[in-house]
């Protein structure tokens, strides 16, 4: 009997310990579903850009200026509407010309934007809280992480723009409605093109004035801002996992006396804002328009890491040589390249 009932309590602790060892195996796949679910949640990626050229003026006592500002924003948004992440940059290029005309600027200077002027951009020292202007707009993108655009239109501002909300007061005093603007703009723009919510968003912004030229017998001066802007999201392995790629060509008229010509109330769209109006189609030997080849292109490099994307094929003359790209993209692809290179790498910052 004493064996029986030795028996009987060995099999009710067996099957105790299983019974606690299937309930542990139970919430250890819960719990393995529930971390996987969200590391394969779908992010959207947006880029936006807004331009003016309204501080251009004509030359008379001092020299004329052709002034192209550009708002640049890049987020990561969940399907909910969230933003996951945000990058904020901007483009502020100047381009003299004398009442006779000419040119004044170096036009092979270096253009930087103001993230990467950082504290060349001078905003620091005239600051009351003595924070450079990448600073500030480095607190503003942290600041509205986690919120939707209604959020982040509704943050309590001044008459003048500028943030009166405690968590901001002491690391933005700069002007927020511009770049306000721009997120919610960025936002609207934003796609599934492959990120996941896990991923980190870089932007980039380059700028070529070299384009620019004095009047000439056939045709009136012109100062040209020919920027390129991409926002790429990169996984934890450094593969590109979405990739946007837009341009714009900021230009500013004048004539033989250094008068502008140009209306500066209409904003510079970018090729993107375009479209079909760009008119590359009619010229394009494959009939496509810009924006669908720089959307063809930021579509190929996803998966791709930076060393696979700047190992891409190119003829002599800059043009795409893989098999793969040539059919749907043949203009040159070498500043494409470049800004996204750029943008993965702020990506990691």
């Amino acid at each position: 009997m004493k064996k029986v009932i030795a028996l009987l309590l060995s099999l009710t602790l067996v099957a105790t310990m299983l019974v606690a060892c299937g309930a542990t195996t139970s919430t250890e796949k819960t719990s393995t579903t529930e971390t996987t679910t969200e590391e394969t949640a779908t992010a959207k990626t947006g880029l936006a850009i807004i331009s003016s050229i309204e501080k251009s003026a004509s030359a008379g006592e001092e020299e004329g200026l052709a002034q192209v500002d550009s708002t640049v924003v890049a987020v990561l948004v969940d399907q909910d509407g969230k933003i996951l992440d945000c990058k904020i940059d901007a483009a502020q290029t100047k381009v003299n010309f004398s009442a006779e005309g000419k040119i004044t600027t170096d036009l092979t200077a270096a253009t930087q934007s103001k993230q990467e002027m950082g504290t060349a951009y001078g905003l620091g020292a005239a600051s009351a809280i003595s924070k450079e202007w990448n600073e500030q707009v480095d607190a503003l993108a942290a600041y509205v992480v986690g919120k939707t655009v209604d959020e982040v239109k509704g943050i309590a501002v001044t008459e003048e723009g500028v943030a009166t909300e405690a968590d901001l007061t002491s690391s933005v005093t700069i002007k927020i409605g511009g770049y306000i603007a721009a997120i919610e703009k960025a936002v609207a723009n934003a796609q599934d093109l492959g990120a996941a919510a896990t991923d980190t968003i870089g932007l980039a912004v380059t700028t070529d004035v070299s384009g620019s030229a004095d009047v000439s017998a056939e045709a009136q001066g012109v100062a040209e801002a020919y920027t390129f802007y991409s926002a790429v999201t990169t996984a934890a392995d450094g593969k590109i996992t979405s990739c946007v790629i837009d341009a714009s060509q900021g230009s500013v008229n004048f004539d033989a006396t250094g008068t502008v010509t140009s209306d500066l109330t209409v904003a510079p769209p970018t090729k993107q804002e375009l479209k079909d109006d760009y008119g590359m189609k009619a010229k394009s030997g494959i009939g496509k328009e810009w924006y669908e080849q720089a959307n063809s292109f930021a579509a190929y490099v996803i998966g791709k890491t930076m060393d696979e994307v700047k190992g891409i094929a190119l003829s002599d003359e800059g043009l795409a040589a893989d098999a793969d790209l040539i059919s749907s993209v043949t203009v040159h692809i070498g500043p494409f390249i470049a800004i996204v290179e750029k943008a993965a790498a702020n990506a990691s910052k």
